[in-house]
Formats: structure tokens, sequence, C-alpha cells
């Protein structure tokens, strides 16, 4: 596994716990349609990415024709 794998799961890992610690503190209610769902999604989008190299905006960004180093 390379740095940037790791990189991308601790970032979601820390998005997602981070917003699990909000909601059980009371201070996120997830249980209602909110923004913090679009957090959740980026969080466990950027962690899954890491271990399965799958990363949608990569390949938008690819299509459109951004260079990949």
């Amino acid at each position: 596994m390379n740095v940037e794998r790791l990189i991308r799961i601790f970032a979601g890992a820390f998005i997602l716990i981070s917003l699990a610690l909000a909601h059980l503190y009371g201070q996120a209610d997830l249980s209602r349609p909110s923004w913090l769902w679009f957090t959740v999604f980026v969080g466990a989008n950027l962690f899954q990415s890491g271990f399965t190299r799958f990363c949608p905006l990569e390949m938008i960004l690819l299509k459109l024709g951004v260079a990949k180093k």
C-alpha cells in the first residue's frame, strides 16, 4: 500500500469518525436529511478508494481531459 492510498484511508476514516462522534454527542442529527450526508458520502468515498483504488471524481476528471501524473 502506498502513501497516497493510506492518506485517503486516514482522511476518510477521520471524517467518518468525527461525524459519528458529533452524532453521539448530539451535535449532529444524522437521522434527518441534511448537508451532513454529503460529508458522509465524501468520507466513505475516500475510505473505500484507499482500498479499492476506485474514485469517481478521478474518472470524471480524466474524461474531462485533466492529465494524470
